[in-house]
């Protein structure tokens, strides 16, 4: 991600697709773009960061934006200002560039009395690291880290990288298959690695397990905090980019890859048996975008035009769709719906205390949307 398309060049990997049925409905790439009469609009809320991956707000503290840089630092938005000295600052223990880095942080559910929050990064070896710290109250303190995962990447892309916790208290981390291109080890159906998965993390034990198999690059990946619902977007090949949803109760299943891309077969190879198979929710092809960009199920009030609606985009086109939470892959004739608004170099979107939306270029700004 150190130039204006270098994620995209390293995502967007290229690879051969053989077109056939994936089984299963899912939705077709065709949109609706019967936007509302008065389009939202985004307002910065933060300019000038360095290549920046992600922004959240933190249990307790509805007044303050947490912002991550890719270069190491998390930044402390507060009062429209940006705090001058870094949250924390990781920047002579990482590796960063192209999809290396700072990739998201995420906070207990009880920070506000715990203060406990965890940040996925690789490490200067180039390997995933998942890591606790502690603050307190005003910056975290490095001496408290605790590294709770280390996964070996075979290549330097496909790190995942995204940090969430479920509402069963577990901490879900999403892994790439490992880089490349095709996923040439077949880790993402391969149940002896942690590549190409979506893994829980038991904060209070360590205990690390599968949640879902068959994923490529769930860059970014988040939960509806209204029903729980869990939603990803998962980076494709050479052609197709998708969007899946799955209620937690149904987890673990298998996304397919490699096997399928999106809903089509990339490799014949047979499916590793023991999770259902479980089609996406949405498509699209690489005439319309090349690296997808999960976001959010908006629940915010500022916006009523996306109300009830799972909003996510394309960092290459800047393009933004959404779709009604209450899609699932047995529904039928519900088409994406193309907003009237787009984001250049979309690399991540956020919430923040109030679930109102945020979007996130890597160019260096943050903004939200307004009416």
């Amino acid at each position: 991600m150190t130039g204006s398309r270098a994620l995209a060049a390293a995502v967007a990997a290229v690879g051969a697709l053989v077109v056939a049925s994936a089984g299963g409905a899912a939705l077709e790439a065709r949109v609706t773009s019967a936007g509302p009469a008065r389009a939202p609009h985004l307002q910065a809320v933060a300019r000038g960061l360095d290549q920046p991956t992600y922004a959240t707000a933190a249990p307790g503290e509805p007044k303050r934006l947490y912002l991550v840089e890719q270069t190491g630092r998390i930044r402390v938005l507060e009062g429209g200002k940006l705090r001058a000295e870094p949250f924390l600052d990781l920047s002579a223990g990482i590796s960063a560039g192209g999809e290396r880095g700072l990739l998201s942080v995420a906070f207990a559910p009880d920070y506000a009395t715990s203060h406990r929050l965890y940040v996925d990064f690789t490490d200067p070896s180039g390997n995933t690291a998942v890591v606790e710290y502690r603050s307190d109250g005003t910056r975290a303190l490095p001496a408290t880290a605790r590294r709770l995962l280390s996964v070996a990447q075979p290549y330097p892309n496909h790190n995942g990288g995204q940090l969430q916790f479920g509402r069963d208290g577990l901490l879900y981390v999403g892994m790439g298959d490992g880089g490349a291109g095709g996923d040439p080890g077949n880790r993402a159906q391969d149940l002896t690695s942690r590549l190409g998965k979506l893994l829980t993390i038991d904060t209070r034990t360590g205990a690390v397990a599968v949640a879902a198999i068959g994923l490529r690059n769930p860059w970014r990946f988040s939960f509806d905090r209204a029903t729980g619902d869990l939603w990803i977007g998962d980076v494709g090949q050479n052609a197709w980019e998708e969007v899946d949803h799955v209620a937690v109760a149904a987890l673990p299943v298998n996304f397919g890859w490699s096997v399928l891309e999106g809903r089509v077969r990339f490799k014949d190879e047979p499916l590793t048996p023991g999770s259902p198979l479980l089609g996406p929710v949405a498509v699209y092809p690489h005439s319309l975008g090349c690296s997808v960009t999960g976001g959010y199920v908006y629940r915010g009030t500022r916006v009523a035009s996306l109300r009830g609606r799972y909003v996510y985009g394309d960092f290459c086109s800047g393009r933004i769709w959404s779709l009604p939470a209450t899609v699932t892959v047995r529904t039928r004739g519900v088409a994406p719906r193309l907003e009237p608004w787009t984001v250049a170099q979309l690399v991540s979107f956020g919430e923040d205390a109030a679930g109102e939306l945020l979007t996130v270029a890597q160019g260096g700004t943050v903004s939200r949307l307004v009416p």
